[in-house]
């Protein structure tokens, strides 16, 4: 598992009720299918909105690391796991439904919206 590079992955925005960065984690079925990058590109374009600063994104491809899902209990792909802030939340897809992601994620809404 490693970090995956990208803009604004280290910036400034908080957890929703504490000081803690957001901690998100990316499961998929390799790293360069379409399905993948198109997920992929989502979370950054979510990332980048609703937390134009500090958070960690992790992209785990099951086919070079199959023990890693074990610890957040992923049983489909792609499935993005926020492992902080607490309570841990995960969405199964491939984060097309802004809306619903947003929801799910608990992410801070972005004014006008």
């Amino acid at each position: 598992m490693k970090p995956e590079d990208g803009p604004n992955q280290n910036g400034g925005g908080m957890g929703p009720s504490s000081n803690e960065p957001w901690e998100l984690r990316l499961y998929v079925n390799g790293k360069t299918s379409l399905k993948s990058i198109v997920t992929l590109e989502n979370i950054k374009e979510l990332c980048k909105k609703h937390l134009p600063g500090e958070f960690k994104l992790d992209v785990v491809d099951l086919v070079e690391n199959f023990a890693q899902a074990r610890e957040d209990h992923v049983i489909a792909l792609p499935t993005l796991v926020r492992r902080s802030p607490l309570p841990i939340r995960k969405v199964i897809g491939d984060l097309s439904n802004t809306d619903q992601v947003v929801t799910a994620l608990g992410l801070p809404t972005v004014d006008g919206e």
